[in-house]
């Protein structure tokens, strides 16, 4: 063989291989994420609805990347004030119930304070420090852009999204070290990424009945998230799912898991028991809400308002905006 054909055969044999074998490229894996939120029962119980057995098993096969809490996990914030002794069962439980299983199966679990696990409110500065005990040694297993203010206010990654939680147990706006805290991540860190989610348990505006006037309601906050490009505003306390959208950001409001599912505003009947399950891919983020008793069904979108209406705000339903948001599909 000449050496000029030496060097050709090899060449020859890799654009032969192209030919029968082309190189096929496949998109990555979508991000999936959990959220659950308001598992807690009556003042002071250590007791679950099972429903929330239900759920975190139907979790556990779904094999997410993240399960995110927004809050109230346990049944404080009762005057008389509740003792370390009643306060400490009440966590056991819900560890044995959620965060032991998510631990087991190797799924990093997120949480955000609700106001019945650690509120600002005066005189519940014990169920904040135990709150506290709890969860610094449960510290989810992801690369933290910031957790100084760990576990009530921090910033972490998965992946391509941004996730940062956000201290809000109690309505009306910010303090302003928080909203600074917040600023100063989304300007040092979010442009780095493909998507940036918010968390926390009091939402930014009102969707359920009787809960007309507990939210943030901050303008200073909805412009910060705005102009950050933040995609997605997860919270709880309403007890009521719904995917709305605001400005070119979408808020989505959870169910309840444990007592106390509420009615949208304008309708009649009260909202499913119910986790949600986002993807995050590069086209849109896909959402899904799974609902009692087994999770399997999922809610039908076309039953939830095309708006929901408050004094405060008008939100649209984030599949009918130019929010990025689709209804997801799954089995």
């Amino acid at each position: 063989m000449r050496q000029d054909d030496s060097v050709l055969a090899p060449c020859l044999v890799i654009i032969l291989a192209l030919l029968f074998f082309p190189v096929t490229s496949t998109a990555a894996e979508p991000l999936r994420v959990v959220i659950i939120s308001d598992m807690n029962g009556s003042y002071g119980s250590t007791r679950y609805e099972t429903s929330v057995d239900s759920a975190m098993a139907r979790v556990l096969d779904m094999k997410p990347a993240l399960v995110i809490s927004t809050g109230d996990m346990v049944a404080g914030q009762r005057r008389p004030h509740l003792s370390r002794k009643e306060i400490e069962p009440m966590w056991q439980s819900f560890h044995e119930h959620v965060s032991e299983p998510l631990a087991s199966a190797g799924i990093p679990f997120a949480v955000t304070p609700g106001n019945h696990d650690a509120s600002a409110y005066s005189g519940f500065g014990l169920e904040r420090d135990i709150y506290s005990e709890q969860w610094m040694p449960r510290k989810p297993g992801v690369r933290f852009l910031d957790d100084a203010g760990y576990p009530f206010y921090y910033a972490f990654e998965i992946g391509e999204v941004m996730f940062i939680s956000l201290d809000a147990t109690v309505v009306g706006h910010l303090p302003q070290p928080q909203m600074d805290w917040l600023q100063q991540v989304l300007e040092k860190h979010g442009a780095d990424y493909q998507r940036r989610v918010v968390f926390s348990h009091v939402p930014q505006w009102p969707v359920a009945q009787r809960r007309e006037r507990d939210y943030i309601g901050d303008h200073q906050l909805q412009a910060l998230l705005e102009t950050a490009d933040v995609d997605l505003y997860l919270s709880g306390h309403h007890h009521a799912f719904y995917p709305g959208a605001k400005d070119g950001v979408a808020f989505v409001s959870q169910a309840c898991l444990g007592a106390g599912p509420r009615r949208l505003l304008g309708t009649k009947d009260k909202s499913q028991r119910s986790f949600t399950l986002i993807e995050f891919s590069d086209d849109a983020m896909r959402i899904a809400a799974f609902a009692a008793p087994h999770f399997e069904a999922e809610v039908d979108w076309n039953a939830l308002p095309t708006h929901i209406r408050s004094s405060a705000a008008e939100l649209q339903r984030a599949d009918l905006s130019d929010v990025g948001v689709k209804r997801l599909e799954a089995n």
